[in-house]
């Protein structure tokens, strides 16, 4: 009879919940790369425009707020150029809530492949991270294109501050948060499918509740001002506008708070996703 050292490979279940495995995801990195980028070519291929549709959605949502939430509603943007506040909220955000509905789908999207070979489930998640971070990269150099314009003018009032060093920080914090709260969900939808049909719906309501139409300054003195201290995103964004442009705040007790947020969703999620996956092809 065979024995364990006979195999170069021994697949065997997990040994206790809070086992992750992280080695084994570490020996798969190569398939993170791969999974990543058949997400980014399969975005544009067969597309007239490309990457530039990374670019294109962008610039129109700015357009749309500039007209309805800046012009018809008057909502202040705290002496930010419009174009420079929204494109500011919306990069972030566009990089949380793409990373977020990618991964909340881990399980139903994948369902066949998980079904024929093995690997860590939780590559497929961190692939839908890392590729939409050339999302957002893309979109990046949009608005720094757009920053640098306003800073070009001899009446501009933003100016670049010294905790820029915070930007890749602020970036990791954002894919943590999408990454945790995204596997949470994907792990519910395995047994609860009405989870999948709130995705969307939990996507818009949750950046209604974030810093990104709005500046904090302009709800803190109000009674649900204080709900925004409960949304570790906020923080996030008003960061992200304040180490570009010199307005707003910088909070680092909300960024602390938000740092602790963003690691227990994740732990938590990666236990909650670890358990699930054991048993999710009975399942979905």
């Amino acid at each position: 009879m065979a024995n364990n050292s006979d195999y170069t490979t021994v697949i065997k279940p997990h040994a206790g919940l809070f086992n992750l495995k992280l080695r084994e995801v570490w020996a798969y990195r190569d398939l993170v790369f791969i999974l990543a980028r058949r997400d980014i070519v399969a975005v544009y291929k067969q597309t007239i425009l490309g990457p530039l549709w990374f670019l294109v959605s962008p610039v129109l949502t700015v357009v749309v707020y500039m007209f309805v939430f800046g012009s018809i509603a008057g909502i202040s943007t705290d002496g930010m150029p419009q174009a420079v506040f929204y494109l500011g909220g919306i990069t972030l955000w566009n990089y949380f809530s793409s990373c977020f509905t990618a991964t909340a789908n881990t399980f139903t999207a994948n369902a066949q492949i998980f079904g024929k070979v093995y690997f860590p489930r939780i590559v497929a998640p961190m692939a839908n991270v890392l590729s939409n971070m050339v999302k957002l990269f893309i979109q990046m150099l949009l608005f720094v294109g757009v920053l640098a314009f306003y800073l070009g003018q001899n009446d501009s009032t933003i100016q670049l501050t010294e905790e820029i060093y915070l930007l890749p920080v602020l970036i990791l914090m954002m894919a943590g948060l999408s990454l945790g709260i995204g596997i949470i969900i994907s792990s519910l939808t395995t047994k609860y499918r009405d989870f999948k049909n709130f995705i969307g719906f939990g996507v818009s309501l949750l950046m209604y509740a974030s810093p990104v139409i709005y500046p904090i300054s302009a709800v803190k003195d109000k009674g649900y001002g204080a709900l925004l201290a409960y949304n570790p995103i906020a923080p996030i964004i008003e960061t992200f506008r304040y180490i570009f442009t010199g307005h707003g705040s910088l909070d680092w007790g909300g960024l602390m708070i938000s740092g602790i947020a963003t690691i227990s969703i994740l732990f938590f999620g990666l236990v909650l996703f670890n358990r699930v996956e054991r048993t999710f092809m009975d399942t979905v």
